[in-house]
């Protein structure tokens, strides 16, 4: 995977009540990077649905592009809600939300930012987290969204974060993926934000605790095959984000886990289907896509060799009942 000699063109659509820290935290990692590379590797939009000044919830805020004027050929468009963003349905944000979508443009969703996206109906078969406020109302109102307390998650095309100082982490990711692991630490650096957390946090430890992990490449590794389960990186691509040849890191990965960089990362996929298995009504062909296998005999096959059962026999009765009706 070599960086993109293009900037990446990100919008920010930004609507009533958005939280200014939510914002800054996910603008100003992206910044930075233009700033310590040397380059513009990022150009920024922002977005509301009449253009001009949008304030934040604490008045200071962004000037804007009106919706029916903006740039639709972005990289990843993110809503940014706050207030009672399950109450926000502006029939011209739905309606753009999905333009986007069928245009192939990625989505994500900051703070509340994923209710908008829900009610687009833009997340079907996709994990997402959204704020702590929200996540009851949210399964209330979609009991089968794939919803996961964590500070980011990142299924395909979808990038989605809690809010608060939780963009900055989930960032990290997008740069530490698109630009490398080392561009990514001097930006966390540059915001005196040394406690990059990775998307299961706080519910899980870092990977260096996790995993007993001393080589900085293996720590970074780890939170790159984490933030990329459903599209997962080849053994080239990971060593070149994590600044390692790809030998060199397959050494310590054999040294200090004990097995191919690739047998982990298929574990960690492989974990990843356990638990939709035993949380969602996912068919097994979608759960395949959620955690990177291009097909359900594949994924079966690979399932059945870490485990010693089938997917189906992981899945609660429910889920086996209504899975594949008349067929």
């Amino acid at each position: 995977m070599r960086p993109d000699s293009r900037p990446r063109r990100y919008g920010f659509l930004l609507l009533p009540d958005y939280a200014l820290m939510s914002t800054a935290s996910a603008v100003e990692p992206l910044r930075a990077a233009n700033l310590l590379s040397g380059r513009p590797l990022y150009e920024l939009q922002f977005i509301s649905t009449e253009g001009g000044f949008m304030p934040s919830s604490v008045a200071g805020g962004f000037e804007t592009i009106a919706l029916t004027d903006a740039d639709e050929n972005l990289d990843i468009l993110f809503v940014v809600a706050g207030g009672d963003p399950l109450a926000q349905r502006d029939p011209r944000v739905l309606a753009f939300v999905r333009r986007l979508a069928r245009r192939g443009v990625a989505l994500g969703g900051i703070s509340g930012g994923a209710a908008i996206l829900a009610a687009a109906g833009v997340m079907a078969a996709r994990r997402f987290t959204i704020h702590w406020q929200h996540l009851d109302a949210m399964r209330e109102t979609w009991p089968e969204a794939l919803i996961e307390r964590r500070l980011f998650v990142i299924d395909r095309d979808r990038f989605t974060c809690a809010g608060g100082m939780a963009p900055l982490d989930m960032m990290h990711a997008l740069i530490a993926s698109a630009h490398g692991a080392g561009l990514a630490r001097a930006v966390s650096d540059w915001f005196i934000h040394t406690g990059i957390r990775e998307a299961e946090a706080p519910q899980q430890l870092d990977p260096a605790r996790k995993y007993d992990l001393h080589h900085p490449a293996l720590v970074a590794m780890v939170e790159l095959m984490t933030s990329h389960i459903a599209d997962p990186l080849g053994l080239e691509d990971l060593g070149q984000l994590c600044d390692i040849t790809p030998r060199h890191l397959e050494r310590l990965a054999q040294a200090q886990l004990g097995e191919s960089v690739m047998q982990f990362y298929r574990r960690l996929r492989l974990d990843k289907a356990r638990e939709l298995l035993s949380q969602s009504g996912l068919p097994l062909a979608e759960i395949a896509l959620a955690t990177g296998f291009a097909s359900r005999s594949h994924f079966s096959r690979s399932f059945r060799a870490q485990f010693g059962t089938s997917p189906s026999a992981r899945r609660p009765l429910r889920a086996e009942a209504t899975e594949n009706p008349g067929g």
